[in-house]
């Protein structure tokens, strides 16, 4: 256990801190399982309207950096890829 005032605050901080990240990471991966989804539905016009959205939320989590900013550029690259195969195949 911390021994001193500042080493408690910051054990109190890092706790609530470390919820808050869990959760945005939680939105992340949800982003993108949700693009993943309409990818495989077939619909492009439907996946595209999602894929806007978790780019913008992958943007945001990564301007917090709650992950690296290169990380955040793979996912979009990949989840744009998809994206683009489907157009191709229908």
């Amino acid at each position: 256990m911390a021994n001193t005032a500042q080493a408690r605050k910051r054990a109190r901080q890092s706790v609530k801190q470390n919820a808050h990240n869990s959760s945005l990471r939680s939105t992340l991966r949800t982003a993108v399982k949700s693009v993943r989804k309409a990818i495989a539905a077939g619909d492009k016009a439907a996946a595209a309207l999602v894929f806007q959205s978790a780019t913008s939320t992958i943007d945001r989590i990564a301007d917090k950096k709650i992950i690296h900013k290169n990380k955040a550029a793979r996912h979009k690259s990949r989840l744009s890829a998809a994206l683009k195969a489907i157009s191709v195949a229908a």
